[in-house]
């Protein structure tokens, strides 16, 4: 696989805004979110990456466990209103789109076409393009963006922030609650969220450091996980564990 080059340059961009590589909400995977909560906040469309967030890495299907998550999210927000983007499918890696397709058919979503690699300032554009040609428009606020890598989903999702210099002087109904939430922090932009869990271990040297410098820049910066977003997570049932050969066995002889 080629060098992702807006990838290996995210550090520099740390020397400028630290803050960058903070997530919004951390979870373990995508089971662990309230869609509904998050439509009723105001987020309106999703971004997806797509390997070890919803399938294995190099596959095309969706991880089993996250069926009725996968399908919950995709009829909350709406036909075309949740999107792929990977660093695999759409891209130059992929020619003729035919990974792009494969993923389509079993995701049952579109997937972002892009040349450079996020978290790319260009690849923020067809994101903005694609949302923006909806029938109902959506704008960067009433997104969220859902990936397992800091280095490329979140510091793509927060350089989609910006800053505004006022609230609204009056409720409207272009103005969905997030977005006034947020223009109290004088910034707005998507909800970045991090999975921290892997379907398929990959690179985790690199998700080790990754974590440890969310870690750090926490620490330095003292800024936390904003606490009003802890709405947006649900609780999952444990799966029953099965008995042992040795408790069954155990179990016998009691009865």
């Amino acid at each position: 696989m080629p060098l992702n080059v807006p990838g290996i340059l995210v550090p520099f961009h740390l020397l400028i805004n630290s803050r960058i590589v903070l997530p919004g909400l951390c979870v373990r995977d995508i089971r662990h979110l309230d869609f509904e909560a998050l439509r009723r906040a105001g987020y309106r469309g999703a971004i997806f990456d797509k390997d070890n967030c919803l399938t294995i890495p190099y596959k095309d299907e969706l991880v089993p466990e996250l069926k009725d998550a996968w399908n919950k999210c995709r009829e909350t927000f709406g036909e075309g209103n949740v999107l792929i983007v990977s660093n695999s499918a759409g891209t130059k890696l992929d020619p003729g789109g035919i990974q792009a397709e494969s993923v389509r058919h079993h995701l049952l979503a579109p997937v972002l076409f892009h040349s450079s690699m996020k978290p790319s300032y260009s690849c923020i554009h067809g994101i903005r393009a694609y949302f923006s040609s909806l029938r109902s428009p959506i704008r960067d606020e009433e997104l969220i963006v859902v990936g397992d890598r800091i280095f490329t989903d979140i510091v793509m999702a927060n350089r989609m922030r910006k800053r505004v210099s006022k609230l609204a002087s009056s409720p409207s109904d272009s103005v969905p609650p997030v977005a006034e939430e947020k223009s109290q922090r004088s910034e707005v932009g998507p909800l970045a969220i991090w999975t921290t869990g892997v379907w398929k271990k990959e690179a985790m040297a690199l998700r080790w450091m990754e974590s440890k410098l969310v870690d750090a820049v926490r620490k330095w910066t003292q800024v936390s996980e904003p606490p009003e977003n802890i709405r947006f997570i649900q609780e999952v049932p444990e799966p029953p564990q099965s008995e042992g050969f040795l408790a069954r066995t155990l179990s016998r002889f009691r009865s």
